[in-house]
């Protein structure tokens, strides 16, 4: 899971779902699709170039690509034609052959054409037995791109200390919203994850298969959910990681994440007070703490210089939000040496930020990766319709501010989807049951525990993997949980989920 997946990936949301009926595509022969279901994939190299390390891990892995012809609109075959980027590991152990494993890594707007092969790693021994592919859905990575041309990688940020601040972000998520209609209008209203389902059902026809399996992290997840809804009978063996509950997904992506993201927040405190003798943030828990909210307290005085970097009370609790989505020595690390590096400039000393912090700033405050943040906003509010009265934010973030004064400010903020135009479909009313199995930690601090237990009781037939005593988000294959990666891996290699739920320890 990279810094992108760690900053903005979906989380359990606000919202329920309005009513839509579950469509498929026509697939019979002379359906209006048949061109698309047909069509000869042309596999190649997956280098680019020189620079291009996500190709050369592909091709050390054994990988192919293609690039798949959808429609736009997908109720308008014969117009607009974007490509789908596609990567393939293919199975080795042909006679026991599975089918295709379609991947994706959340986001939404994440890419995942290069995640083929750790996953094939994760499978281990099961990996060979299936097409590992990996998917950058519409208008991501190498796909027809989309980019609005913002001067930031993500939408998300603090509403800081009082109205006034709250106003700017207001007028920023406007301003974001424009540049997206000005740059990107006419395909707006086809970046939803409906038509990323319908583009995988394409995906399955061209690679000549009746059915596919998935595995959905995150946001991909709720991509799973609506395409077991969409295309029933398509789908041989699910497995979701970091599961979003359906009845809640919105734009407002964080809301309601704000006592998990500060038990994360508070164990990582506990970490870094261990290492004092690093980092100097304080001997203890709450002292680690106290260094965070003098950096936020400084912050709203007047902004902090971190290198080239100016950084304010939107911008600090977001940093920090950042780096809470994983559990390990590495990602605390990370956010310890940021976390020291702004208490150093909030004392007034000069600072370079490390390689690490530098990247992270130069996502959140410039413009060198608009396209993920331009993709993920237009996929959330092409989905679902947001509360169009900032008011509703305020009142809001007032109420959770004494709370957490750190994250609420954050998770219930205002955002571009307040100012987009509405869907052009219903959300999918999801299927009442399907057998996958879900995974989840139980301090997950994106997606939060209590979706993924929601989802296992809309689906009686699934079955749940919990992960318990730990702040992680995404499991398998990522953790290094050998519970919860062998009950994974036994699934994809039986297609027989356990008799019952499964709790490990982490």
């Amino acid at each position: 899971m990279n810094r992108r997946t760690a900053l903005c990936a979906a989380l359990a949301l606000a919202v329920p779902l309005l009513s839509a009926p579950a469509a498929t595509a026509a697939t019979g022969a002379g359906g209006p699709l048949t061109r698309f279901h047909h069509q000869h994939l042309a596999w190649k190299s997956c280098v680019q170039g020189p620079d291009d390390d996500t190709g050369k891990e592909l091709h050390q892995a054994g990988a192919e690509c293609a690039d798949v012809t959808v429609p736009l609109n997908h109720d308008d075959p014969g117009g607009r034609t974007i490509t789908v980027a596609i990567s393939r590991i293919r199975a080795t152990d042909t006679p026991h052959r599975v089918g295709p494993l379609l991947l994706n890594g959340g986001g939404p707007g994440g890419q995942t054409l290069g995640d083929a092969p750790w996953v094939r790693q994760a499978l281990k021994d099961v990996g060979a037995r299936y097409d590992v592919v990996g998917v950058d859905p519409r208008f991501v990575g190498r796909s027809t791109p989309l980019d609005c041309h913002w001067p930031t990688g993500t939408s998300i940020q603090g509403a800081g200390a009082g109205r006034a601040g709250f106003d700017r972000t207001t007028a920023f998520a406007r301003d974001l919203a424009q540049r997206c209609r000005t740059s990107e209008g006419p395909v707006l209203p086809y970046v939803t994850t409906r038509n990323t389902a319908r583009d995988m059902d394409i995906i399955r026809a061209a690679l000549g298969e009746r059915r596919i399996s998935y595995l959905g992290y995150s946001y991909g997840s709720y991509l799973g959910a609506v395409y077991a809804t969409m295309f029933p009978g398509r789908v041989d063996r699910m497995v979701l990681d970091g599961v979003v509950d359906p009845g809640r997904y919105s734009p407002r992506l964080l809301r309601g994440a704000e006592a998990a993201n500060r038990h994360a927040l508070a164990n990582w405190a506990s970490w870094t007070a261990a290492r004092n003798t690093t980092y100097g943030l304080g001997r203890t828990r709450d002292a680690v703490l106290a260094s965070v909210n003098r950096i936020q307290a400084a912050a709203t005085r007047a902004p902090l210089k971190v290198g080239s970097y100016r950084l304010d009370d939107h911008t600090v609790p977001t940093i920090v939000f950042s780096g809470l989505s994983q559990d390990n020595d590495d990602a605390h690390g990370a956010l310890a040496r940021a976390v020291r590096d702004m208490s150093r400039a909030a004392q007034g000393q000069r600072v370079r930020p490390g390689p690490g912090f530098a990247d992270t700033l130069k996502f959140v405050l410039t413009g060198s990766d608009s396209a993920y943040g331009s993709v993920q906003s237009a996929i959330l509010c092409g989905d679902v319709a947001a509360p169009r009265d900032p008011e509703v934010y305020w009142r809001d973030i007032q109420r959770s501010r004494a709370q957490d004064p750190l994250f609420a400010p954050v998770t219930r903020n205002i955002g571009p989807c307040a100012f987009w135009a509405p869907p052009r479909e219903a959300p999918t009313a999801i299927r009442g049951d399907f057998p996958a199995l879900l995974v989840n930690a139980t301090g997950d601090p994106r997606t939060i525990y209590p979706g993924a237990v929601a989802q296992r009781r809309n689906w009686p037939s699934s079955r749940l993997v919990t992960l318990r005593g730990t702040d992680q988000h995404a499991v398998y294959g990522v953790f290094g949980s050998a519970c919860v990666d062998a009950s994974v891996n036994r699934y994809f290699a039986t297609g027989r989920l356990p008799a019952e739920d499964v709790t490990c320890d982490a």
